[in-house]
């Protein structure tokens, strides 16, 4: 062994030993995979996935690389909202099986060494839950477990204030064997818990225990910057958005119902107890990920809590025609404004979000790569590794999504979240292999003939193949796992590049945004003056192992291409 080579790897176990030292969290350097259960497998054949039947796919999982798998709600629920309306945090719905379903999933997971993250919403309950069923009944200790509020004028019955849903139109419920309104920032079905109260607090925690005594590595939780409101429940300003009605969300600007500095606190709590839980129980530090659709500055302010928000400046804040200064300003303001030594994550899509082949068109690869070179974790969602798109035609008599329902006929395309919620194309059988059923819950894509996991699989270059090179790379490459990160644009904003580099080994990713060749010199980049090409994406046709000149790289029109030191 050479000095050069004796000093490198010394520098890369170093490295590494200090990094598992000064970031205890498994899911730093993770690829965490949102599985939304009615869509993976179904193993009944009653045309909805099921929880079996992810268990059947978690094979599946590991093959490609991935470390964990987060469930979208699992719970016993009407599905007024498709489970995010949970009648019981403790049980599972039969459509998916059963809680011993779980327990084998779970079993068969830790089997395969691939982590299990649950949704959890905290917000608000269904209806139907027994809690508030016994609030409606006269049971004080219960009623107390909601908000409720007087009118402002009792005799004609007004709101207590001009708060306004989510889901449009007010944001109260008025019950006359009650004789006071209720508060739902969601649908009226959905009542929001009172987490002033102490035992709506303790209750929480028994939930968090309970999946925890399952085996699940820790939480996602949904809708995190709503649970507590302004007590003095004060009418909230007007946003000035015009072309909006009183009826709309974004009509008001929400001062007293969102993002909340208690709503930090109670995340920090339940991140302590979780710790707490780890310690005791001699087990992995349990994850508890936040989803906040707030501005940056409220986001990043959840690392000073000790628990990871999810980034979603990849979701909302790029489009087909953005950039390389727009990519490039995004990465870096998420990277600076990051505390030190927390772990950064890139969402590139989800279940309430049109997929990235239907955002991107022709760029899925592009934004994959991108994802999976950044530091930190990476999220894929749902059928994204092999290039799922929208299923745009869903018919209004097969429609499911009730915001889309809501919405009537002639509007419910435009806020329809079905397309992006179709089943994974397993194969060109039947369904695409996901059902044996007459029909699923959702029609499958007709594409699926073309575009399924089993025809990647085979074929010289796919999405498939290439997201499991990433994956590779993602875990094993020291450059990705411990590296510095340096981006840049080059040709006057033709071309976004990304360094990462921990002093021995290096990848340099580069994007070329415009319909023409472009020929780079990066000698000034503090590049090794050779590289190798190591993936590039599948249209690009860039052959792998290419010897390239760092001062004389040629990069074809429209390409990602991924370079590695030799």
């Amino acid at each position: 062994m050479s000095w050069t080579t004796y000093f490198c790897t010394f520098l890369i176990l170093a490295s590494g030993s200090f990094a598992k030292i000064y970031n205890k969290s498994w899911w730093n350097n993770t690829i965490f995979y949102q599985v939304y259960p009615r869509s993976l497998y179904d193993s009944n054949d009653d045309g909805v996935g099921d929880l079996p039947g992810i268990t059947l796919k978690l094979e599946y999982f590991v093959e490609t690389g991935i470390d964990a798998i987060w469930l979208s709600p699992i719970y016993p629920s009407p599905m007024v909202d498709f489970g995010y309306d949970i009648s019981d945090f403790t049980g599972v719905d039969p459509i998916y099986g059963t809680l011993d379903d779980f327990k084998k999933l779970v079993a068969r997971a830790k089997e395969l060494g691939l982590k299990v993250v649950l949704d959890i919403v905290p917000n608000h309950s269904s209806d139907q839950h027994e809690w508030f069923k016994k609030a409606l009944s006269g049971d004080q200790k219960y009623k107390d477990y909601y908000v409720w509020a007087d009118g402002k004028n009792k005799d004609d019955k007004t709101p207590p204030n001009n708060w306004i849903s989510v889901f449009d139109g007010p944001a109260w419920t008025y019950v006359d064997a009650v004789k006071q309104w209720y508060l739902h920032q969601f649908d009226p079905r959905q009542p929001d818990l009172n987490f002033y109260n102490s035992d709506v607090q303790a209750e929480m925690i028994k939930v968090l225990k309970f999946w925890l005594d399952l085996g699940i590595d820790g939480f996602r939780v949904d809708s995190a910057a709503f649970i507590f409101e302004d007590e003095r429940l004060l009418d909230e300003p007007r946003s000035n958005i015009q072309g909006l009605t009183s009826r709309n969300y974004n009509f008001l600007r929400h001062i007293y119902t969102f993002d909340l500095s208690a709503n930090y606190k109670l995340f920090e709590e339940w991140r302590n107890f979780a710790d707490v839980y780890s310690d005791t129980n001699d087990q992995d530090q349990k994850m508890m990920v936040i989803e906040a659709y707030t501005d940056l500055d409220h986001t990043i302010e959840y690392y000073k809590y000790n628990v990871l928000p999810f980034n979603f400046k990849f979701i909302r804040n790029l489009t087909a025609a953005s950039t390389a200064n727009d990519y490039k300003r995004e990465m870096d303001e998420w990277m600076n404004s990051m505390p030190k030594g927390e772990v950064a994550n890139w969402v590139l899509g989800n279940h309430d979000n049109p997929r990235v082949a239907s955002r991107f068109p022709g760029k899925s690869d592009h934004l994959t790569m991108l994802s999976m070179i950044l530091p930190g974790m990476t999220v894929t969602y749902n059928g994204d590794e092999i290039g799922m798109v929208d299923k745009r035609d869903i018919s209004w008599e097969n429609t499911q999504d009730p915001q889309a329902c809501n919405a009537g006929q002639e509007n419910y395309r435009n806020i329809s979240r079905d397309p992006e919620r179709t089943p994974f194309q397993w194969d060109s059988t039947k369904n695409a292999g996901f059902s044996k059923a007459d029909s699923t819950w959702l029609p499958v894509n007709k594409n699926y003939k073309k575009l399924n996991l089993a025809k990647q699989v085979k074929a010289r270059r796919s999405h498939y193949k290439l997201y499991k090179t990433l994956a590779l790379m993602h875990h094993k490459e020291p450059a990705l796992t411990e590296g510095s990160y340096k981006s840049f644009v080059a040709n006057d904003n033709s071309v976004l590049g990304v360094i990462r580099s921990n002093g021995c080994r290096t990848v340099l990713y580069l994007l070329n945004f415009t319909k023409k060749s472009q020929t780079l010199n990066l000698s000034g980049e503090g590049l090794p003056s050779l590289l190798v090409v190591k993936a590039s994406d599948v249209d690009s046709n860039v052959k792998t192992s290419k010897l390239v000149n760092v001062d004389k790289i040629r990069l074809p029109a429209k390409a990602a291409v991924l370079y590695t030191s030799l």
